[in-house]
């Protein structure tokens, strides 16, 4: 399965120039995600860039195939990828720094058809001390989205208590929490 490795927004939350270049662990963010996307067992990355992040897209230069969205927003610039890859695709947000290629293939492993949302309890991310943008209730439970997804037909939820899919980085004091799990223990 390809993977889409979405890398186009604005990142206006961190204020900290292109989000996919914000730095981890002495690393930009979109090179440890690419990292992990390389080792995994996924086929192929694509890098989807748009206008708005210029420097990302000289950084990742011939080292990834890149797409090139209008940068109208996540869901559409998704959209205007999916147009070029064949479903289903693994999909996977820049500012999720701690993913690991085991991460990863754990996702791959768990896709049995479908759409695949890897969620995260939104009480773990509020214990890390991370942001929760976006939350939804399942089960009697609130989750939150990681940015790691499976696009297909139906969807699945999977629910994943893994600390290093619940640190998306769009704040800065969701970037120092990335910076201490980074460094670990």
């Amino acid at each position: 399965m390809d993977a889409l490795l979405m890398c186009g927004g604005r990142g206006t939350r961190l204020d900290r120039g292109e989000k996919p270049l914000f730095e981890v662990s002495g690393d930009p963010m979109v090179d440890r995600v690419l990292a992990a996307l390389e080792r995994s067992r996924a086929d192929r990355v694509h890098a989807v860039t748009s206008p708005h992040v210029p420097e990302t897209a000289a950084h990742l230069g011939g080292r990834v195939d890149r797409i090139e969205a209008a940068g109208e927003g996540y869901v559409t610039d998704l959209a205007e990828a999916l147009g070029a890859v064949d479903e289903p695709v693994l999909t996977v947000v820049a500012d999720l720094p701690l993913l690991s290629a085991e991460v990863v293939d754990r996702t791959l492993a768990a896709h049995v058809g479908g759409s695949l949302t890897v969620c995260v309890p939104t009480a773990l991310k509020e214990a890390l001390g991370v942001s929760a943008d976006s939350t939804r209730k399942r089960d009697g439970r609130r989750l939150s989205p990681t940015g790691l997804n499976v696009v297909g037909d139906d969807e699945r939820v999977r629910v994943s208590h893994d600390a290093r899919l619940a640190v998306n980085v769009n704040r800065p004091a969701d970037a120092d929490v990335a910076e201490v799990l980074a460094d670990g223990p």
